[in-house]
């Protein structure tokens, strides 16, 4: 089964986070998806990572890039996992309907929005009853991370 990590969003956006956590990804060596809720907000997301620091870079394309299998991270808002990745980040609300075809899948999602919490609740029982291992993180005032489940 599929550990399935839930990132509970608090102090900084998605924006501020998915970068960070991408970054880890790619230094332990390891290809990832990005699923998002659109291809508009694949290619946003493309655009962000390629300004969010003006000192480093971060490997990534999308569908309109190409070469999907050279890519470390690919942003979609499908199902496609042509870079075989071995970790997903689920954003928007994205569910991921082949999660057992990764090690790894991390559901972010935003706290200070009532219907994302309720939708990620949805998405934690239904990954529970499915029989994955559950992990809850949540961010600190620092802005690290601390399991709290």
């Amino acid at each position: 089964m599929t550990e399935l990590r839930f990132y509970h969003l608090t102090r900084k956006t998605l924006e501020q986070t998915l970068p960070d956590l991408l970054e880890k990804s790619v230094e332990r060596g390891w290809r990832a998806v990005v699923k998002t809720g659109s291809e508009e907000r694949a290619e946003a997301l493309a655009q962000h990572l390629w300004t969010y620091k003006p000192d480093g870079f971060l490997p990534h394309g999308t569908a309109k890039d190409g070469h999907a299998e050279s890519q470390p991270i690919w942003i979609t808002p499908g199902d496609d996992r042509p870079n075989a990745a071995t970790v997903l980040f689920l954003t928007d609300g994205a569910e991921g309907a082949a999660l057992n075809e990764y090690e790894l899948a991390c559901d972010l999602f935003d706290g200070n929005d009532p219907d994302a919490v309720s939708a990620a609740r949805r998405r934690w029982k239904a990954a529970k009853d499915a029989g994955h291992e559950l992990t809850y993180w949540q961010q600190t005032e620092r802005g690290g991370w601390q399991k709290k489940a």
